[in-house]
């Protein structure tokens, strides 16, 4: 099985030159053995993280349709029970966005704000069609759930049920009165109404339904029209609705704002609201993947550059949430330096091995955007360190390669790639590329006898934009060793240059050989401003806008159109990503290519559109030939990275207004 994994990048930082210092066998190696201090939170952030952390949102990973208040944790869950005659009820609880399994829910997910001030659903399931529309109404929660002309052909209606309780043992208690249900913690009371129950009324009949297996109080109705639930005050139904309009006017509004990029806006504040969760083990905001992948992976999945990019993503609308996927992606750091692969619920990690270094540039992006100094006296340590830790540990013979420390304590018994081949191609975030496929892994090592093109190129902008991170910090020493290193490593990589191919090119390093499979990260030297503007131009002339390689209606590809491997569009095997478009265009963003550039940047947009529009998805790749991402069920729906190739049109548009 395969570990799928995953910059705001300030275009300007990608012009510094530095170098580095050669490799010795890991275990050998006098710094193999040095631990890193625990990640430090600062006051600043602490303070972020609680302006974060409050009110009413979607906060709670398992379920779309549960909104949370936080910092109480008190929970109000949607749940939907399917009635029938015989045998065949059932009672829809978490409900996810993406789902592909037999008879799973189906979402299309609307509008999303990023404070949770209003969000919007349809769904389907078991026939039965639904939307829920939740909005902020002076401090307090106002959830509307409205009926849609249904396919099934069940004689009974469909039971609403509103169940509420506290999440992540929170104290707090919950009491079902006559007409509502009030809720105690330790810092309020709070009270939720339902327009289903009428407090002049005998509640019996709703207090004795058997709506297993819902355990304590709730609300249920018979879904045969609109039924909301409050806080705060009882509302009717026209004033729930009302509020609910007054919320989706905002939103609206909020998007139009720029019209070139509007939908955009729409899409990426759309898809990071809804999978911006609450962490409870670590206390924190953080937008994961998809809840999908999340649940799977025991309640979230940190993947490294995914959240870098998240990051990004977020710089749109909320700085905030920027800094705290770029922060919480550095706190996890292993003890060795590096930021890993992966970091998943029960604190588990791959201590084996990282992810493309795209931290700085990240990181170095936001600060130019906002401009706050403490942000970067909070990332830049654990930056430097993962910095170091490359040169330190996956330098081989001058280059830089993928690898995977099997050795390195604890050990994820689990995780079978761990110091193996497979391990150190999935640090390259590009798992089954057909780039690797014939790469040799070396267990004394640890590393893959490969000089990566795309490595060298990330680190070598990786290690110039901490140098104009420790420049602002007035860390000049830091600042002489990073521009060393970083020149180096780009004499190092000029050594890839094929004048023949017109491009770099990897090589196999047990037999010297040049390898001539090509993928978009062989244009990753444009990224680290490494490639003269000569090469430039014969890479752009003869590779990227070559049909038979990278252009075409739909770009680019994961790898070239005329490599035997692209016609398997599974996964990186042909299939268009996100991540690979924006580093490219950000290479693009260095060297004289306007009118490439331009072109380049519709056709993204046009292809994340596409999707975005007929089906409200945001996939994780595309099909390269089709333009689709719903041909194939290991591309995810909703996975924030997708919307990039939007953000390449937004970045574009922005440039041009400043």
């Amino acid at each position: 099985m395969h570990l799928p994994t995953r910059c705001h990048a300030a275009l300007l930082i990608l012009t510094i030159p530095l170098a580095a210092v050669s490799r010795l066998p890991a275990q050998s190696h006098p710094r193999a053995a040095a631990r890193i201090e625990p990640f430090a939170e600062s006051a600043e952030y602490q303070s972020l993280q609680r302006r974060l952390a409050r009110g009413w949102n979607t906060w709670d990973v398992n379920s779309v349709t549960t909104h949370v208040l936080l910092p109480e944790g008190l929970a109000i869950h949607l749940n939907l029970k399917h009635n029938s005659t015989l045998y065949s009820d059932a009672l829809l609880t978490d409900t996810l966005i993406g789902r592909l399994s037999k008879d799973a829910e189906q979402v299309f997910p609307g509008p999303h704000a990023w404070d949770g001030s209003y969000t919007d659903l349809r769904l389907s399931w078991k026939g039965h069609g639904w939307r829920v529309q939740s909005a902020h109404a002076d401090g307090d929660l106002v959830l509307l759930a409205t009926p849609l002309p249904s396919e099934t052909k069940e004689p009974l209606a469909p039971t609403i049920v509103f169940t509420v309780n506290f999440l992540w043992n929170k104290p707090g208690a919950v009491t079902k009165l006559p007409g509502e249900i009030e809720t105690r913690s330790s810092a309020n009371v709070v009270r939720v109404y339902c327009t289903c129950e009428d407090p002049k009324q005998d509640s019996n009949a709703a207090s004795i339904l058997n709506i297993s297996p819902v355990t304590g109080p709730y609300f249920a109705a018979d879904f045969l029209g609109p039924v909301a639930v409050t806080t705060g005050k009882r509302r009717t139904l026209p004033e729930v609705q009302s509020a609910v309009d007054q919320a989706r006017a905002a939103y609206e509004a909020s998007v139009a704002k720029n019209k070139a990029t509007g939908p955009f806006i729409d899409a990426i504040e759309t898809t990071l609201g809804w999978d911006t969760i609450f962490e409870p083990e670590k206390g924190r905001v953080v937008s994961p993947v998809s809840r999908v992948w999340s649940v799977g992976w025991g309640g979230y999945v940190i993947f490294d550059w995914d959240t870098f990019f998240a990051a990004t993503l977020a710089s749109v609308g909320d700085k905030d949430l920027a800094y705290a996927n770029a922060i919480e992606t550095l706190r996890e750091e292993t003890a060795e330096g590096f930021v890993p692969n992966y970091a998943r619920a029960g604190n588990w990690k791959s201590f084996d091995r990282s992810e493309p270094p795209v931290g700085a540039i990240t990181v170095l992006g936001l600060y130019q955007q906002f401009g706050e100094r403490w942000f970067l006296n909070q990332t830049f340590p654990a930056l430097l360190n993962w910095n170091k830790w490359w040169s330190e540990h996956r330098d081989v013979d001058g280059y830089l390669s993928w690898g995977s420390d099997g050795q390195n304590p604890p050990g994820d018994l689990d995780d079978s790639a761990r110091g193996t081949r497979e391990g150190a191609i999935l640090e390259s975030g590009l798992d089954n590329s057909p780039m690797y496929d014939d790469a040799a892994y070396d267990s004394k090592s640890h590393v893959l006898r490969f000089a990566d093109v795309g490595l060298m190129s990330m680190y070598i902008a990786d290690c110039d934009a901490l140098a104009v991170m420790a420049d602002a910090l007035g860390r000049a020493a830091d600042a002489r060793t990073l521009r060393e290193r970083s020149e180096k490593y780009r004499k190092k990589l000029q050594t890839l240059w094929s004048p023949d191919a017109g491009i770099f090119l990897n090589k196999d390093l047990r037999t010297g050989q040049l390898s001539y499979r090509l993928s978009p990260t062989n244009f990753y030297p444009m990224l680290a401003h490494a490639a003269t503007p000569e090469q430039v131009q014969l890479m752009v002339t003869k590779h990227l806008l070559n049909p038979e390689e990278f252009w075409g209606e739909w770009v680019i590809p994961s790898i070239a159109r005329n490599d035997p491997a692209f016609k398997d569009q599974n996964y990186w095997r042909g299939r268009i990503w996100g991540p690979m478009n924006y580093l490219v265009y950000l290479g693009l963003r260095n060297y004289n290519f306007p009118e490439v550039r331009s072109v380049f940047v519709d056709k993204s947009y046009a292809l994340f559109l596409k999707e975005w529009r007929e089906h409200g998805h945001v996939h994780e790749n595309y099909n390269a030939i089709l333009g689709e991402g719903d041909d194939v069920p290991s591309s995810d729906r909703f996975y924030h990275w997708g919307a990039l190739l939007g953000y390449v049109k937004y970045w574009e548009e922005h440039a041009k207004s400043h």
